[in-house]
């Protein structure tokens, strides 16, 4: 019981060791499919069905992505970050629209009403 009690275990301690070069960085970073930010303008901000689109854009990444298709993966990613950020801007505007309209009809029907 020379091996921490385990029997039928070899007494062998193995090791691993990484070397680490310094000044080369090798980043393998997934692309991005940006699938919550899709979904959030399919059900929130869907203006011209853009959320649709980028909903299903994001989709065909992650579907990309998990056959290994990298460059598939990152184009079809970022088409749905142009979609995304396009669906988000006229949500915000056409709600900063609205909310002006609505402060000001009130405004006016207050003061012909006073």
């Amino acid at each position: 019981m020379g091996n921490g009690g385990l029997t039928g275990q070899p007494g062998v301690v193995q090791h691993t060791a990484v070397n680490i070069t310094a000044g080369q960085q090798v980043i393998t970073e997934s692309p991005k499919d940006h699938i919550i930010w899709s979904l959030f303008s399919f059900v929130y901000a869907n203006p011209f069905c853009l959320g649709l689109a980028a909903l299903i854009y994001s989709i065909k990444a992650r579907d990309r992505k998990m056959v290994g298709d990298v460059d598939g993966a990152r184009h079809y990613g970022s088409t749905a970050r142009s979609l995304n950020i396009a669906a988000t801007v006229i949500a915000v505007t056409g709600f900063l629209i609205f909310i002006i309209i609505f402060i000001l009809v009130n405004l006016v029907s207050f003061t012909f009403m006073g």
